[in-house]
């Protein structure tokens, strides 16, 4: 609290510590009766968290069905989303109507890999040339030392990036139905050992860096875009004149005018995507199944492709860097677990599934907002739902 010292927090892991860190919160004048009221045991949140002092409840509402024809996800699913932004489900429920009025959307993943990126500084652009080229060639080398770490990932590429006297060698790996940072950091780090010990000029290194930046972990960027990290996932669906009119109080012509005009906008401001709000369905579904929301840097960047079709609308999505899983992280906690059962994708051979049904999921959201904007009624559902109602929140 402003102007008294804080002593420090015990930082065990048992019931008696959770209690001892309340005590604290309620010493400093504080009522956390909704944030302690029915924690989780102690002993199921220990791998999740540090400090623990309760729960943050965030409402789930349920959007849907949502009809997928897809190669892992097939049929009609309803989709948890925890959110606090009102008329968020009500806006994606509305998309999973237009799609399943139209007869159902395809989805599939195009790839599947997890990256690490670490840099080697050497002493000379000649030596920085020398390793790349042996690196190159040394594909039984990587193999070998990922199956020290682990029997659930594979290594799949291996890109090798010049800048100067910086090497930098995006890893690749399989990691089956984890979202597997972590699988991958092992891995990569065995592999960075393994050089080490391998390569006859290791003396040429000035330093190296297992985490450089070029991996993008938790950040947007180009080399993702292009080469993915996670999953890359399509949805797509063609949208009859009479659906885009009946619900959705628009048409063809004037949803294409304003995807031009918005793509165009989206260039000149420098947006990483020309999709509409990606991250609003992608940070509701990953907090409603356990998934880190942080990924929704990386996961939120769409690319629309909106074309006439006969007698209706072309409408597609694609998602380069899609960091979902369903296992590991939060995915073991209840309320998360329940949620991926919901949805039919609880433990493992889910990922992709789980995957597909994001993307479609995203393609509703934009289908459902690209509607709302058209026929303005954006702000007008907003105010009707309560989005802009502050006072009435603290009742």
């Amino acid at each position: 609290m402003d102007g008294k010292a804080l002593g420090g927090l015990p930082h065990g892991k048992g019931e008696g510590d959770l209690r001892a860190r309340q005590d604290i919160v309620a010493g400093m004048g504080v009522d956390i009766t909704w944030i302690g009221k029915d924690p989780y045991p102690t002993e199921t949140v220990k791998n999740n968290v540090e400090n623990y002092i309760g729960t943050a409840r965030v409402p789930i509402g349920l959007a849907g069905p949502l009809l997928i024809y897809g190669d892992h996800a097939k049929g009609e699913f309803y989709v948890p989303l925890a959110t606090t932004e009102g008329s968020l489900v009500a806006s994606y429920n509305r998309g999973m109507r237009v799609i399943r009025e139209s007869g159902g959307c395809r989805a599939k993943v195009f790839e599947d890999h997890m990256q690490r990126a670490p840099v080697f500084r050497f002493t000379s652009l000649d030596e920085a040339e020398r390793f790349t080229r042996w690196i190159r060639d040394r594909r039984e080398l990587l193999e070998a030392a990922v199956t020290k770490t682990t029997s659930h990932g594979e290594l799949s590429d291996v890109d090798v990036f010049n800048l100067g006297r910086n090497v930098y060698v995006r890893f690749g790996l399989r990691t089956g139905d984890a979202a597997g940072q972590n699988m991958v950091n092992l891995a990569v780090y065995q592999i960075c050992r393994d050089i080490r010990e391998a390569y006859p000029d290791w003396d040429k290194v000035e330093s190296f860096n297992l985490a450089s930046k070029f991996c993008s972990d938790k950040k947007h960027s180009q080399v993702n875009m292009l080469k993915s990290r996670g999953k890359k996932v399509s949805a797509e669906v063609e949208i009859p004149e009479e659906v885009l009119r009946g619900l959705l109080r628009t048409d063809a012509r004037t949803v294409l005018d304003n995807f031009t005009s918005g793509t165009l906008s989206a260039l000149y401001a420098g947006c990483v995507s020309n999709g509409f709000h990606a991250a609003n369905g992608l940070a509701a579904l990953f907090i409603a199944c356990g998934n880190d929301p942080a990924n929704v840097a990386e996961s939120h960047a769409d690319i629309l492709d909106l074309r006439a079709a006969e007698g209706g609308l072309y409408f597609g999505v694609t998602l380069p860097s899609l960091i979902v899983g369903t296992v590991g992280g939060g995915t073991g906690l209840p309320t998360q677990r329940e949620c991926l059962e919901i949805l039919g994708c609880r433990g493992g051979g889910n990922a992709r599934k789980f995957a597909e049904i994001a993307a479609a999921t995203v393609l509703a959201g934009e289908i459902s907002l690209v509607g709302a904007i058209t026929s303005e009624e954006w702000v007008g559902a907003h105010e009707r739902l309560g989005r802009n109602r502050p006072d009435e929140a603290s009742g």
